[in-house]
């Protein structure tokens, strides 16, 4: 039996979780000499300082295989599995292009406004569909593509960078030599197995997520702009995943991720009341194109991590 991690409110809540299905979530550039983190075959265990045999159980309980990679920050100490493995990025990838946009230019930029049409709409595009007429400031499009993952929007951003080579481009000035971005919004969320294309680790995009919100990767004002968007994540599935396994009360940044193949992602900065935060970065992925999301895998793994960390 699964030993409970945390209260019988966190039990409940975990176990009303429902199989939801949500909208998602180049040529890469040579990479110069970064952070070492070289995944592995998907099909080999990752290596790591200790097993965490519950993260197993809830691979088999849920049919899936599951990536974690979380650090206390204030200590050193990890919670590994899998975290060297590629998984699909999805939608997480839209946090890191916000991060590059405001990266590169002056916050002035976020007053730009920038146009598209009709045919750039697509069924994740419930906050640029209704600005076509008009077009959205890039702030705008910050926050469609961060708090309500809008798929439109993110390929906004993706096109400010210069397509998605430019996002790859950015990750390699942060020392991340492991997630490359290949295709626009819907393509990117396809996530067939032993695809590279659009792909990470939860080692290298949990630690791209603690460059850009805890590290010095953005001046203090666009950091503090990208937390913002982060905390108010304003997604179903971002209530159902990290949100739903740490307790309540605790401040969450996060930016969930959902393609085929039964994808459903979480990549979260976790601040505890009275402690240095958390990184939990939780990548899942399953055999079949149409499985069914199971947000409760990410939640029970999230409730599991922190209670390992805390």
């Amino acid at each position: 039996m699964t030993p409970p991690y945390r209260t019988v409110s966190r039990r409940a809540i975990l176990g009303a979780v429902a199989l939801l299905p949500v909208a998602g979530c180049a040529r890469e550039p040579a990479p110069p000499p970064a952070r070492s983190s070289e995944p592995v075959s998907a099909s080999t265990p990752t290596p790591s300082v200790a097993r965490h045999d519950h993260l197993a159980g809830l691979e088999r309980k849920f049919d899936a295989r599951l990536g974690v990679y979380a650090v206390a920050t204030g200590t050193g100490t990890t919670v590994e599995h899998r975290a060297d493995e590629r998984f699909a990025f999805c939608s997480t990838f839209k946090g890191l292009a916000a991060a590059a946009v405001v990266a590169r230019h002056p916050l002035s930029h976020l007053d730009t406004v920038v146009t598209y049409t009709e045919a750039d709409l697509m069924a994740s595009s419930a906050i640029t569909r209704q600005h076509v007429a008009t077009g959205m400031s890039v702030r705008q499009v910050c926050d469609a593509a961060v708090r309500h993952s809008d798929g439109t929007a993110g390929n906004l951003l993706l096109r400010d960078l210069g397509g998605p080579a430019g996002l790859t481009a950015y990750l390699r000035t942060l020392g991340d030599t492991v997630t490359r971005a290949d295709r626009f919004e819907p393509h990117l969320t396809t996530a067939v197995p032993g695809d590279p294309r659009d792909t990470t680790t939860p080692r290298a995009i949990g630690t791209d997520y603690r460059e850009i919100l805890l590290g010095d990767a953005l001046p203090p004002d666009r950091r503090a702009f990208l937390r913002d968007l982060l905390e108010r994540n304003a997604t179903k599935a971002g209530t159902l995943r990290v949100r739903a396994g740490v307790p309540r009360g605790w401040t969450v940044a996060d930016k969930t991720g959902t393609g085929d193949y039964g994808t459903v992602n979480d990549i979260a900065v976790v601040w505890p009341p009275d402690a240095a935060p958390l990184v939990v970065s939780i990548m899942s992925g399953k055999a079949t194109a149409d499985a069914e999301y199971d947000q409760a895998l990410l939640a029970e793994a999230a409730a599991y991590v922190v209670d390992t960390l805390t």
